[in-house]
């Protein structure tokens, strides 16, 4: 046997593709590709990093009194039904972590975030993905819930969805959980600011259900890696046990309990967003384009065989859009923030189309 031979990676690693999001040269552009806060966390974040950071406080590993406390009112649970992570992707491996084992059914929609099908396919789970259906990408929860089996150990679906943006009530969620009580079932709610649909003040009814939020979204701190995982004090016990003592960086978790308290900045956002989405419907139904409605702080349109051409022509006017056409036939993905960001995209359209 060959030094190669004997450090083989596993044949779960070896089965999977790679994961290479377009992250490089977003810097000064407008970034519509991303499902981001365009215009920037809060100023009194900033500033309180600032006041933060020094040689001895940069020294001493993350401290996380306190900040449960302060974020669970906030949350509306209890400090011992929080798990701090390293952003929604940390939830997803280390809820995966706790409670699949090789070979264990994973179900999952298609398309939706990578992440789902990235840390199933790396624990070795066997992954069924059911597919949200063209023209009009629904979220098909019938199908879902008909697919939970006694095999099914996880389910893992965002709320609304992306890319399609669609979502789905909470009484529909309600019903998913009951069928699938043998299995654990995230809803991951990135999105929720702009859906107004969660699932949290359902955790003590339900002991299989989990919820995930990030601050990468609409608290604009996607740089600073943090969420948060949501379940009974009993389940997040088990997941303090699969996660890594120190994940969360000390600055983001001060940074997150700090974006909690400007609550009328995050408001003044999602108003702002919310009408931009607006916009950006009656936009592409003026020129035309197809797009499916959505629930999150984007919108899915429908391009065909143009697609590429799009997101090339709106990339050379420094506009960033996502191509999803990959897996969406046709589908570029855009992103909303301020009217006036919509206005250039829009405008830039309407030179295209």
């Amino acid at each position: 046997m060959t030094v190669a031979e004997a450090i083989k990676p596993r044949d779960a690693v070896i089965r999977m593709a790679p994961y290479s999001p377009p992250t490089g040269g977003r810097l000064g552009k407008l970034r519509m590709d991303f499902n981001e806060n365009t215009v920037g966390c809060s100023p009194r974040i900033a500033q309180f990093l600032r006041d933060q950071i020094s040689e001895a406080a940069l020294s001493v590993y993350p401290d996380y009194t306190g900040v449960r406390e302060a974020l669970a009112p906030h949350f509306g649970v209890a400090p011992d039904e929080i798990l701090l992570t390293n952003g929604t992707d940390e939830a997803i491996q280390v809820l995966i972590n706790t409670y699949v084992d090789d070979g264990d059914e994973v179900l999952l929609l298609r398309p939706s975030y990578a992440m789902y099908r990235f840390y199933a396919e790396v624990a070795g789970a066997a992954v069924h993905e059911i597919d949200y259906k063209a023209p009009d990408y629904a979220f098909p929860i019938a199908e879902l819930i008909d697919s939970v089996g006694p095999r099914t150990k996880a389910v893992l679906v965002a709320n609304p969805n992306n890319p399609t943006g669609s979502g789905v009530s909470l009484e529909a969620i309600e019903s998913l959980v009951r069928k699938a009580s043998h299995a654990v079932v995230l809803i991951d709610e990135a999105y929720f600011e702009f859906s107004g649909v969660t699932g949290i003040g359902k955790l003590a009814q339900y002991p299989n259900l989990f919820v995930s939020r990030t601050f990468s979204k609409v608290y604009g701190m996607a740089a600073m890696r943090v969420g948060c995982l949501f379940s009974q004090a009993a389940n997040v016990a088990y997941l303090h046990k699969a996660q890594s003592p120190y994940s969360v960086n000390a600055l983001a978790a001060l940074a997150a309990r700090e974006a909690v308290k400007d609550g009328d900045y995050i408001d003044r956002y999602v108003k702002e967003a919310l009408a931009a989405r607006d916009m950006l419907c009656a936009g592409l139904d003026r020129l035309q384009i197809r797009y499916t409605p959505s629930s999150g702080n984007f919108v899915l349109g429908h391009f065909g065989s143009r697609a590429l051409e799009v997101r090339d022509a709106l990339r050379d006017h420094a506009i960033l859009v996502r191509d999803r056409s990959y897996e969406i036939p046709g589908g570029v993905r855009i992103t909303v923030g301020t009217r006036e960001q919509t206005g250039r995209v829009l405008e830039e359209l309407g030179r295209l189309w």
